[in-house]
């Protein structure tokens, strides 16, 4: 239930009638009101170990994508963080890609992701990567409305598939956190341990200025993080969200040192009334925008954070929490439905105002189309394959 499936989740309270397409699903993972949802899976589910191993079968994704029968559906909204978008529809269907991020592992950090393989894995990378890449730049033309999660993605969007995308940010569930009255003595890095969200220096900084520092998160880095951290840096390991909202709302600032296309966890502190200390790229240049609700810095290192921490600490006591949580209300769900809702509505009328070519063939004369009365949602793998 990270923020791939948190949209997932939204876009299903915006159509209740909405049925989903995945590949792979772990319902032991799910939220107890996608639980309730209509969900049907691809064949890699019957892959024995799929729900733990799903991002070794990205050579097969395509193919399970494409098998999906989406005929009755006038309107397929696909929330992309993989290849979600190669799904085919009917040709007078409406596609609406709600896209997190062009795939990471096949573009802008495809030789990051490769220095983390096995031998073997990155000889299958190197074979499969460019052939995934053709699908992926190929399929975007199946897209009739792209939207993306920030600017950034935008660029993104435009840079790989030569496509515009409205910018409409992710619903973030701000009411479910409150403003500390007694905040303590801590930062607080929160987040999977793993090597693009650049744990490392967030560590490496409170230890050299001896400051404290608690980790909430686990992932691949986590035995070379406790080898490099010094006696003020506390690692929780992964935590229930009662015990990750209770530090959020006491921490000093959060630390978030990685590039994100969007990155929810910035506005949820934010929504707790604490500042965030960001490096300066990726959507926290759209989140943490004013120096009010936090500080971004650069260069993207150790001394880089250091530097900040100590500008922010001169300017701390300066920083009102209700303003910084009243920042973060506009990025909540109420605004999602209604940004995105409008989108939606705006291109189903275009739709049914566009002339129906099979009427015509019938009858010599234009005809409008239906309004569409059946909704779809699509969703690929788990975010963050």
């Amino acid at each position: 239930m990270r923020g791939g499936e948190k949209v997932v989740e939204e876009l299903c309270r915006m159509y209740p009638q909405a049925d989903i397409f995945t590949l792979v699903c772990n319902r032991d993972k799910l939220s107890d009101f996608l639980k309730t949802r209509n969900i049907k899976t691809s064949f890699l589910q019957k892959i024995p170990g799929a729900k733990r191993h799903y991002t070794k079968m990205l050579p097969l994704m395509p193919f399970a994508l494409e098998q999906f029968d989406l005929q009755d559906y006038d309107l397929v909204i696909s929330s992309e963080s993989g290849p979600a978008k190669g799904i085919i529809t009917r040709p007078d269907a409406l596609h609406i890609c709600y896209c997190h991020s062009p795939m990471r592992y096949l573009w802008d950090q495809c030789h990051v992701y490769q220095k983390g393989l096995p031998r073997l894995g990155k000889a299958m990378m190197s074979l499969t990567a460019p052939l995934l890449r053709t699908w992926d730049v190929t399929t975007a033309s199946r897209v009739d409305v792209f939207v993306a999660n920030s600017t950034y993605v935008a660029n993104r969007i435009r840079k790989f598939y030569g496509r515009e995308a409205e910018v409409i940010y992710p619903p973030v569930s701000v009411d479910d956190f409150d403003v500390a009255t007694d905040p303590g003595e801590f930062y607080l890095y929160a987040g999977q341990l793993t090597t693009y969200k650049r744990p490392d220096i967030a560590v490496r900084a409170c230890t050299q200025s001896n400051r404290n520092l608690i980790v909430i998160g686990e992932g691949e880095q986590e035995a070379y993080l406790k080898s490099i951290a010094g006696p003020t840096v506390h690692f929780m390991g992964h935590q229930p969200f009662s015990v990750l909202k209770d530090h959020l709302r006491r921490c000093r600032a959060l630390l978030f040192p990685g590039t994100e296309d969007f990155g929810i966890l910035p506005v949820e502190a934010m929504a707790s009334g604490r500042p965030v200390l960001a490096f300066d790229a990726g959507g926290a240049r759209e989140t943490v925008s004013t120096s009010e609700v936090g500080c971004r810095f650069e260069p993207q290192n150790v001394e880089g954070l250091i530097e900040t921490l100590d500008a922010f600490e001169n300017i701390e006591t300066h920083m009102e929490p209700k303003a910084i949580r009243d920042h973060a209300l506009n990025f909540s769900n109420q605004v999602f439905q209604e940004r995105l809702g409008n989108l939606i509505e705006q291109h189903l009328a275009k739709r049914a105002e566009a002339p129906n070519d099979a009427a015509f063939a019938k009858t010599g004369k234009l005809q409008p189309r239906e309004a569409p009365t059946v909704i779809k949602a699509v969703k690929s793998a788990p975010a963050g394959l």
